[in-house]
């Protein structure tokens, strides 16, 4: 070998190997993390040995973050990545999951505590709109009540709702609101025909915020079970006093047993009802032989007593 080119040669053999050139990275547009931290990994692709890098914090459970074109060419620039947005127009919105923490539950804490203090155990609480505090979907929940405090003059309250769960710090949200003394209430089932007889299965009995019962509302299944509607009734209203009856036993137009009395006597006729009528009312009845008309009384079904020498009515 000739003296130059081997010392050319021994020289390469001593000089380092080139770096690779470095991948370009490429944005993620949505970015969905479980963690309470963001790595850069969550919004660059091609990030290398450098994806697990922490960037900051999450977004709180259930919400979102928007990282617009200058933040993103900061953070690349920041961590070495090679990147640069194409238009003002990129960015990044990162969603963290998050389930809501059931409002029923948060009553169900407030309102133990509330007894305590002397709340009405029928009362509704009313905590206006109430944003649901969000936890990590998977993670076990624990909820506290803190400084709770209640008036019974004004039926006011107040109190601290503590939230921990793992993967977030323990939040605390401030309830505030009023007791509202209730009533309960008889709800149709289903919609009801006219004339239909209520049975256990048509009704539920519910409680409701005083203020909206209205007078002669029924308040007891007693008082709707076997009782006959006056009017229509749809789905999930009240039964009112006033549209309900005792069950007619006589139908308008139906056939009856006419029933004529006296001392040592008993006779009886075949008449139409020309009303209906409930057990004991009062029902004009045409006698089928002689066409007249009397007013009887309901004793059954389809039974009607007329007293000896009933007036005839005209009609």
């Amino acid at each position: 070998m000739r003296p130059l080119l081997h010392c050319a040669v021994l020289l390469l053999a001593a000089l380092p190997c080139p770096a690779p050139a470095q991948e370009l990275a490429a944005l993620r547009p949505l970015a969905v993390v479980e963690e309470p931290m963001l790595r850069l990994g969550d919004l660059f692709e091609g990030a290398g040995a450098r994806a697990g890098q922490p960037i900051g914090a999450a977004p709180a459970p259930g919400r979102r973050l928007v990282l617009e074109a200058p933040q993103l060419f900061a953070l690349a620039r920041a961590h070495g990545l090679i990147w640069r947005p194409l238009s003002a127009h990129e960015r990044v919105v990162v969603e963290r999951p998050g389930r809501a923490v059931p409002r029923d539950e948060i009553e169900a804490m407030l309102r133990a505590e509330l007894l305590r203090l002397g709340l009405d155990p029928e009362a509704e609480l009313d905590l206006g709109t109430l944003p649901p505090p969000m936890v990590p979907p998977t993670a076990a929940l624990q909820l506290a009540i803190e400084a709770a405090s209640f008036d019974p003059t004004s039926n006011r309250f107040a109190a601290i709702l503590v939230v921990m769960a793992e993967g977030m710090p323990t939040a605390r949200l401030r309830l505030a609101g009023r007791a509202l003394a209730t009533q309960p209430v008889v709800l149709a089932t289903r919609r009801l025909a006219l004339g239909e007889v209520i049975g256990p299965g048509d009704l539920r009995l519910v409680r409701l915020r005083a203020e909206r019962v209205r007078p002669g509302a029924a308040q007891h299944p007693g008082e709707v079970v076997g009782r006959q509607l006056r009017r229509p009734m749809a789905g999930d209203m009240p039964f009112m006093a006033a549209d309900l009856a005792a069950p007619s036993l006589v139908e308008k137009n139906a056939l009856v047993t006419m029933l004529l009395e006296a001392p040592g006597l008993s006779l009886s006729a075949q008449g139409r009802a020309l009303e209906a009528a409930p057990r004991g009312g009062l029902v004009p009845v045409m006698n089928l032989a002689s066409r007249s008309i009397v007013e009887g009384q309901v004793i059954g079904p389809n039974r009607v007593r007329v007293a000896m020498g009933a007036t005839p009515i005209s009609r």
